[in-house]
This record gives C-alpha cells, structure tokens and sequence, in this order.
C-alpha cells in the first residue's frame, strides 16, 4: 500500500514538474506587441486585434509607410476586426464577421478597407477582389506624439461609437453606428412586464432619458422605482432630470433636493454633486 502511494506521488510530482518546465520554456517577445481590444456597442461587441509597431525616430506616413500603398494597419499578421453583429461604419452597413482592416494612407485623407480574408499576413498577398467595403475618411493631425501605434474606441454611446487609429503624429477617425434601437426597446418592454422587484428601473429609465424616448414612460417607471427604493439619491437624480427635459423646471429643482438630502444622509458625494447639476442647470 505505502508502495503504491509512494508511486502515485511519484507520478504527480513529475508532472508537475513537466508542467512547470513547459511554462518556463524560453520564448522572445515580439518588436511589435500584439493587443486585442473589446469595445461592447449596442447589443454586441467589436473585437480588434492587432501589433503595435514604434515610431523609433523614423518617418512613419509618406516614409517607412509610403502614402498611396495598402497598409496591413500595424505590424506583423493584418489587422482583423470582428464585429458580433451588423454594424454601420461611415454610413455603410457591414455584416457580422471577422475582416482584415487595411488601409491606404495619403497625406489629408485615409482610404480605409474591410477585406473578407481575415487571415493573411501582412498585406503580402491582400487582393482587391476580396475587399467588402472601401471608404475614405479625413486624416487628423494631432500635436501630441503617439510613439506606438494604437487603435482605441472613444465618444462611445449605446448607438455610436468612433474608432481611432493613430499613430506619430496622425490621428484617423471612423464612426459606427448600431442599429439595435427597436431590438433594445423590445427587450426593455419585456423585461419591464416581469416581477416588479426585478425590473431594471435604472438602465431602462436611462436609455429611455439619453435616447429621447417616451418620457412618460420613463417617469412612470422612475415613481414605481422609487416606491421600491424610497432612500435612493440615483432615481430622484432620473426623475429629476426627466422632469426638466419636459419643461418643468420647478418640479425638477425639489425633486433634486430631495435627491441631496438623500445623498448627504447615506454620505454620497456623487450624487449630491449630480443633483446639484440638474438644479443649477434648472436654473441657467
């Protein structure tokens, strides 16, 4: 018996072992990092991935990146951009997939390419004929150098969305667009018919206030809300700002005092300073 415990652990130590050395194997970090980006947007998401080059004191767009050629947008493997649903870039609608992102840049505008074989290296073997789309966008210059190379999301909202390459000194906007409204609306409809105490009061009335929906609504849902949660500063806060955006500056100025108190009672300071928001601007 002491035999066969003596030769499982035996067993177990050396695959641990094993293991341990097969993390530890030595490995070279690539000269341009890679970097996957996830952007949710409307009721899906937008997954990037792509190397990050450095400038390294060189000239990038119209020297080592010569303008009027297609561009892998990056280093090593091509771009890819995967999109869970449809989306609409620069006003055309694009489907749900995975695409390479090239593109072409000259000195005041950007021709920006979504290509249909996601998996290619570099721009080596990029064909035309495989391309889904082809838009051109402006070209920004920024004071502030960016040495790496960097794509990121920004002016997010739950129906747009602006995705910015920008590198040295050159900064490329693309806008997007979701068209998830009537989608959002149903699920928030179903979701608001269920039991009470489980309904999601903030994110509908919410949606609800920034999307300029049914205001009434919003503020049927803003009372039943705070019956549920009399101490909340954040539904005085909505059913302030509800109020104002209908035209009743008065009523929303005591509802967010009221909103205030509550906030100073249960030490919020954030909500005391967004409350104080909606009165001030009440009254400008």
């Amino acid at each position: 018996m002491r035999k066969t415990k003596f030769y499982l652990l035996a067993v177990l130590f050396a695959c641990v072992s094993l293991n341990i050395y097969a993390q530890q194997e030595p490995r070279i970090p690539e000269a341009s990092s890679t970097q996957t980006i996830i952007q949710d947007f409307g009721l899906g998401k937008i997954t990037i991935t792509y190397s990050r080059p450095n400038v390294k004191g060189r000239k990038i767009f119209g020297g080592i990146n010569p303008y009027g050629q297609v561009w892998r947008t990056g280093a090593n493997a091509a771009t890819t951009i995967t999109f869970s649903e449809e989306v609409i870039i620069e006003g055309n609608k694009v489907p749900a997939g995975t695409y390479a992102l090239f593109s072409i840049p000259e000195k005041n505008e950007w021709t920006i390419i979504l290509n249909k074989t996601a998996k290619q290296w570099g721009a080596y073997d990029y064909k035309q004929a495989d391309d889904l789309l082809r838009f051109k966008v402006k070209s920004l210059t920024v004071k502030e150098k960016r040495e790496t190379f960097t794509m990121q999301f920004a002016n997010s909202t739950t129906k747009t969305t602006d995705l910015y390459i920008v590198w040295d000194h050159t900064a490329v906007p693309i806008h997007m667009q979701t068209n998830d409204d009537a989608q959002i609306t149903a699920n928030i409809e179903k979701l608001m018919q269920g039991e009470i105490k489980k309904r999601p009061y903030f994110n509908a009335i919410q949606y609800y206030y920034e999307n300029d929906k049914d205001l009434k609504k919003a503020m049927q849902w803003a009372l039943e809300a705070e019956k549920l949660e009399p101490n909340a500063p954040w539904f005085k806060l909505w059913k302030s700002r509800i109020q104002l955006k209908m035209g009743d500056k008065a009523a929303a100025i005591a509802t967010a005092q009221q909103g205030i108190k509550l906030a100073k009672d249960s030490n919020d300071e954030e909500y005391v300073r967004l409350n104080e928001a909606v009165i001030q601007q009440a009254k400008d």
